[in-house]
């Protein structure tokens, strides 16, 4: 059996005793769980088909929380449109959910415009405090706390470290970024692609379309590419990666999600990590934890993750010293 598969069903069996008591005490939980772009199809179900949402709901399985039985999971989506935010968090505060689970600034911050009672957890966000979102990282102070993904510079200068050490010669390289993501002051890489003597090729998307930008990244013909770490990436990820298949790009992505379908290689913060520990924040608040007293904290896990089939389908020969200080190796 896998590891994987063997951890989830370690964590049902353990949650059971959990759910039974939860069951007997006759209480149950709404939990509501946004996201920016994809589909609320994709959220709903014991099992969701969005990778983020199934390990949401697989941890708070493991904690005791069960769909139909203690937990009532409300999924909601802006399905790309951001001026949805604040009349979603106006429906979900009417609603008397528990909890309130957020996945970017702008949204957190609708969330805490709509209710100023009911908690909000962040499964990720960027400079929060510097957002106004939360008071301070070690006391948040109101009804918002949970996850940061600031990590400072070092997440791009790794990402083009490992593009140099797949392709030693390369000078040029494209960066797929959006405005959404300056916003929200998320780390670009060029102070890194200085340093290594690269030259930046910015080219910038809008949530819902991404066609200047690779008509841009076409035309300019650079040497690889790097995918900016944003939520509506993550939910376009599909056609981002089919585009680089189609220009022969390497391409550096955030997250393993870009990997397992074709992606070349991934390094940055592990968000399946930040929404396990997201469900945490959402049992300590249920049990009685105010989020003014919860810590903002910040990503402790990082992945490297190589496909080695699209390396061969772009002839390219993964050094061993790569290879060696990758966390997963797709084959």
């Amino acid at each position: 059996m896998e590891r994987r598969a063997f951890i989830t069903l370690l964590g049902g069996a353990m949650a059971s005793p959990l759910a039974a008591r939860a069951q007997q005490a006759g209480k149950v939980y709404r939990v509501a769980l946004i996201f920016t772009t994809s589909p609320v199809s994709e959220m709903v179900g014991l099992e969701p088909n969005h990778p983020l949402a199934r390990t949401f709901v697989h941890s708070l399985r493991t904690l005791g929380y069960l769909q139909g039985q203690n937990l009532v999971l409300e999924s909601r989506s802006a399905e790309g449109k951001f001026e949805r935010f604040p009349e979603i968090m106006r429906e979900l505060a009417s609603t008397k959910v528990d909890v309130i689970v957020t996945v970017a600034n702008p949204m957190t911050q609708a969330a805490k415009e709509a209710t100023a009672t009911v908690p909000i957890v962040m499964a990720y966000s960027v400079s929060p405090a510097d957002h106004g979102v939360v008071q301070s990282l070690n006391r948040p102070g109101g009804n918002v706390t949970g996850l940061t993904m600031n990590v400072g510079s070092e997440i791009p200068g790794k990402q083009l470290q490992v593009l140099k050490g797949l392709l030693p010669r390369i000078s040029r390289v494209a960066f797929l970024h959006s405005k959404e993501q300056e916003a929200e002051g998320v780390q670009k890489p060029e102070a890194a692609a200085r340093q290594l003597g690269i030259t930046l090729l910015p080219a910038e998307h809008t949530p819902t379309d991404y066609t200047a930008a690779f008509a841009l990244i076409t035309r300019e013909r650079p040497d690889a590419l790097v995918v900016g770490a944003s939520a509506v990436n993550v939910a376009n990820r599909h056609l981002i990666v089919e585009f680089a298949a189609q220009q022969r790009l390497p391409a550096m992505y955030e997250t393993r999600e870009f990997v397992n379908i074709g992606g070349l290689v991934s390094y940055g913060v592990d968000f399946h990590d930040l929404f396990r520990r997201a469900a945490g924040y959402v049992d300590r608040i249920l049990r009685g934890a105010k989020p003014a007293d919860l810590p903002v904290e910040q990503p402790t896990k990082f992945a490297l993750v190589i496909n080695l089939k699209t390396a061969k389908a772009l002839g390219l020969d993964v050094p061993d010293k790569v290879l060696a200080i990758a966390d997963e190796v797709i084959e």
